[in-house]
């Protein structure tokens, strides 16, 4: 069974006030009890010593100076005056222990005859019976003993002064009790109510709720209850810790497996589009083999087989590219970078291409600068214009512009090509993704051009989108921060 921290105190508290006041009053009760007593003993030791004196004087002045006669003839007389002298009751024995001046019949128990006994063998001692003392000391002239006096002293003002202060120790020591108590239990009662806090901030934590206050104390448990609050807040902080590297591990473990499916997918994209320029070859290869002397199939042969091959070397080329994407961001090298002129240089490099395709060309440049690689840059703005080259109509147009909008660089690569049907659209970005299979064929495409271009850009911090399509033409869009000098 529990019990409660503030009855516990409460019980203790009420034990140990009671204890003190008890030994307390029994201290001083006991202490007056003894000084009463040892008043007694001193006040009838010295109407003792008055009686011895009175004794020597009396039988001093009579003419028959002898102890034991003076007592028979006139011991009434003396005990009488003795009366007078000491104001108190006076019983006188002879050596013999027989009373001179009073009946035989007023002697008392055996108790008395007992404590005569000590008294009439020459020592002084005294009975105490109820609210009366008996004190009995020898009568002696010279060092012979002649007699006791008995003196009955009266105790009841004694015991009713005692009785008195033992009735104001009660009252006083149950007042003094129930106020201490009320004041310790008030005192203590705090300790309690912060233990008990403390005890039920140590339930909360136990149970998950870890947000806790701290108590204002500038003590033991001031800092204890600091300590909690210090211990709290770090198991929150650990857990915090722990849940976050736990969705960081389930993060990192989803990623593998979405990078393990899409790296299957991958090889099987690479070898489906590396499998089928290979067949081609081989074919032709196979047909030599069988018709060596066929000048046209020669000629065919070496056509096909040098367009094959050259649209292998490329999809080589685009394969390594993306895997560098993934093993070499830290070359990259971010500079200053003139769009305009990049734009440029690019145009420049497939203008032999455009005229090849009939094509025309129309430019919108401004002068604009971007942070980036300007490799990768390079990469991006081919791969985009040379997609809109290979899927364009024939004496089509491409037009090309950019421009600075809310701190960014616009540049729009628009075509009059075939469009790319709605269906398919969420794909385009896709590796080895082509619209049109059989036009891809034609001109080499392997369906990595956009998958670079869209990889490159977002590593430099830019985006691709593709801001329309239809019947008349394709429209892209890549978008880049514009270049802010540190």
């Amino acid at each position: 069974m529990r019990i409660s921290i503030k009855i516990k105190f409460s019980i203790f508290l009420a034990a140990l006030l009671l204890l003190t006041v008890f030994i307390l009053s029994l201290l001083v009760l006991e202490g007056i009890q003894k000084n009463q007593q040892l008043e007694v003993e001193q006040y009838l030791s010295q109407q003792g010593a008055t009686a011895n004196v009175y004794f020597i004087q009396s039988l001093m002045a009579e003419p028959n100076k002898v102890p034991q006669t003076f007592l028979a003839e006139k011991g009434k007389d003396f005990a009488g005056q003795l009366e007078l002298i000491s104001g108190h009751s006076v019983v006188l024995y002879d050596q013999q222990g027989i009373i001179i001046n009073k009946d035989q019949s007023n002697s008392t128990s055996g108790s008395i005859s007992k404590t005569l006994a000590f008294a009439l063998n020459n020592k002084t001692a005294y009975l105490t019976n109820n609210d009366s003392m008996y004190y009995m000391t020898p009568l002696k002239t010279g060092n012979e003993q002649v007699g006791v006096v008995q003196f009955n002293y009266s105790l009841a003002k004694n015991i009713a002064f005692y009785n008195q202060i033992k009735q104001m120790f009660i009252y006083i020591g149950t007042g003094v009790f129930l106020l201490s108590f009320l004041l310790a239990y008030f005192y203590f009662n705090s300790f309690a109510s912060k233990i008990i806090r403390l005890n039920a901030a140590v339930d909360r934590i136990r149970e998950g709720h870890f947000e806790t206050d701290t108590l204002a104390r500038r003590d033991e448990i001031g800092e204890l209850s600091e300590g909690i609050r210090d211990m709290s807040e770090q198991i929150m902080r650990t857990m915090r810790d722990k849940d976050l590297e736990r969705e960081k591990l389930t993060m990192a473990v989803r990623k593998l497996s979405e990078l393990d499916q899409q790296q299957k997918q991958f090889i099987g994209s690479v070898t489906h589009e590396f499998k089928t320029p290979l067949t081609s070859i081989k074919a032709y290869i196979d047909l030599l083999q069988m018709y060596p002397d066929d000048e046209e199939l020669l000629e065919t042969a070496k056509t096909n087989i040098q367009s094959e091959t050259q649209r292998l070397y490329e999809m080589v080329e685009k394969v390594l590219q993306l895997a560098s994407l993934e093993k070499y961001d830290f070359e990259f090298h971010k500079e200053k970078v003139d769009i305009q002129q990049a734009i440029e240089f690019v145009l420049n490099s497939l203008r032999g291409k455009l005229e090849k395709f009939g094509l025309r060309l129309e430019t919108d440049l401004t002068e604009a600068y971007v942070e980036a690689d300007k490799d990768s840059m390079t990469i991006v703005l081919v791969n985009l214009l040379d997609n809109a080259i290979k899927y364009n109509k024939a004496n089509g147009h491409i037009v090309v512009k950019n421009d600075c909008k809310n701190g960014q660089v616009i540049i729009e690569i628009a075509d009059s090509g075939i469009g790319i049907p709605k269906e398919v659209v969420h794909k385009i970005f896709e590796p080895f993704y082509t619209v049109d299979k059989n036009r891809s064929r034609e001109n080499g495409g392997a369906g990595l051009g956009l998958s670079l271009a869209k990889q490159y850009a977002e590593l430099q911090g830019g985006t691709i989108a593709l801001v329309r399509t239809d019947r008349t033409g394709t429209v892209f869009r890549i978008s880049f921060p514009v270049y802010k000098p540190t």
